[in-house]
Formats: structure tokens, sequence, C-alpha cells
């Protein structure tokens, strides 16, 4: 952006020079001539939205309580990865596998969970992050359902360094692949899982949240979208999803903060509240519009 303010500046001194002020054919001129910069996000701001996102860990931990048994056949095939041959799928479908190994050791599966570390290691490997994995704890942490938190922690850590180094290598795109991916996982079980749980209102407006969560990843992959085409077309094949979720009503009420002690330390509590105005309809169509995206992902 510094460069077109600079350009037309430059226009401006030249007009003021002759005496006369530039036409709109001279500007056009100079934005032809401006190379622009490919967008870098900071770190504060990723850091922010990641922080807004429910970690595939704690879906599953919802999913779970919810009653629903294990079902494999909702997760993306570890079998898959040899499908995978660009970066732009290796990075959504990381995301992917990140999410459906949480889905897995939150129920145990310890099986399933080394299939999917494999393929998460493939994955990383292949976009030449795999130094941020160290597999063998990894492994160690993800077949011991005793160790969540130790996983969630390790998990958030290699996430927030991988980011720092694709930022650092201009490859930030990538790392809001990741995320997207993730996400895209998280909602499309979530989902499913709901239909066989339609009493479930917590997993309803778990899904009714993720309004808020899809206007950024929009915005993110908006900043990238004109100088990348996959990722152009994957504004494309969100924005159904994304007018869908505008249907969705959020309603915030405002209460005044109150002091409570908890533990002996005095802390804030926040009384305010919101409302999510969400229908079995409009959770169909997210699932329908959902499981279409992500099996373009997949294939």
């Amino acid at each position: 952006m510094k460069k077109l303010y600079i350009g037309l500046l430059v226009v401006a001194m030249s007009a003021c020079n002759s005496g006369k002020k530039p036409s709109s054919a001279d500007i056009e001129n100079v934005l032809q001539d401006v190379k622009m910069e490919e967008p870098e996000i900071s770190q504060e701001v990723i850091a922010d939205i990641i922080q807004q996102i429910p970690s595939p860990i704690e879906i599953s931990v919802l999913l779970k309580e919810s009653g629903i048994k294990y079902d494999r056949k909702m997760l993306n095939s570890p079998e898959n990865t040899s499908n995978y041959n660009s970066n732009f799928k290796k990075a959504l479908n990381l995301g992917i596998y990140g999410t459906d190994l949480g889905y897995t050791n939150i129920y145990e599966q310890n099986q399933d969970a080394v299939f999917y570390l494999n393929a998460i290691k493939e994955m990383a490997d292949g976009l030449a992050i795999g130094q941020f994995f160290d597999f063998g704890v990894i492994k160690k942490l993800a077949t011991n359902s005793k160790n969540l938190d130790s996983l969630l922690l390790i998990t958030t850590k290699n996430f927030n360094s991988i980011n720092a180094y694709l930022q650092e290598q201009k490859r930030a795109n990538l790392s809001i692949l990741l995320l997207t991916g993730g996400w895209l996982e998280a909602l499309h079980v979530t989902c499913k899982v709901y239909e066989k749980n339609t009493d479930n209102t917590q997993l309803r407006e778990t899904i009714g949240e993720q309004k808020i969560i899809l206007d950024n990843i929009m915005l993110l992959l908006s900043f990238y979208g004109e100088t990348d085409p996959s990722i152009q077309q994957l504004i494309s094949d969100l924005t159904p999803l994304h007018q869908e979720f505008s249907k969705i009503e959020i309603v915030y009420t405002y209460k005044e903060s109150t002091f409570e002690v908890v533990d002996g330390v005095l802390v804030i509590k926040d009384n305010s509240s919101s409302t999510i105005n969400i229908t079995d309809e409009n959770v169909k169509s997210i699932s329908a519009i959902t499981d279409a995206v992500r099996s373009k992902i997949i294939s």
C-alpha cells in the first residue's frame, strides 16, 4: 500500500510543479504501474482469530459428551494422503487431519490416532514444516487420554511456531489454509453428530457460533485471493456457506460485569450473554454446503 500512496504523491507533486491538476488518466496510469505487494497479516491478528476458534479437542469433547458413539466414517481417511499433490491441498488437509486426530483421541481410539499422526507427518513433511512436530512425543500423548491438556498445549505451540515460520518465509497463505481446513472439518463433524442428536441445543448453538468464525476466515482468505487462484476458488466455494450463515441471528445482551471471589482471588465476572437464533433448517443447509466444500477438498 505504501507504494500506491507514494505513486499518487508523485503524480500530485508533478502536477503542482507543472501548474495543473492531475487528470484521471494520469492517476490511472500510476495505478496500473504500481505492483501491489502480497499482504502481510500480523501474527497478532491471526493469533486473535485463532483464539476465537474452538480447538479440535474442545469440539471433540463436546461431541463425546453428547453421547454419540465414535464414527470413523465421518473423518477423512488417512489413506487419502497420496491424493494431495499441491501445497494448497496439503495445507487444507493437514488442518483436516489435525481435527480428526483430536476426535480419535477424545474417543481413545489409539490405533486410529496413530494412523492420523502418520498422515499429519506426511502432510507436514510435504510442506517442509515437519521440523515443528516432535512426532515421538505427540504419539505418546495421543495414545493416552489422560494427556489431553498436554496434547492441546503442544499442538497450539506447534501451530504458533508454524505460523511464525510461514510468515517469515512469505508463505502465510498456507497457515490460513491449515486453519481453514481444521475449522471446516470440525464444523462437518459437528453437523453430522447433530443430525443424530437434534435435541442437543448446545450442539446447535455451537454450529450457529461458527458464523463469526467464518466471517474472520473469509476476511483472511480475501487478503490472498487476488494473487492466488486456488484461494480465490476456495473463497467462491465457501461463499454459499457464508451466505447461509448470514441468515443466523446472534443477539448480544450487555449486562454490567460484577466481581466474584474464586478460590480466594477476586475476579471479574462477565454477565453479558448471546442468543443464537438458528433452526434445524439452517443446520441442514449448512451441513449440505459444508459437505460439498469438504468433498472437493479431500478428493
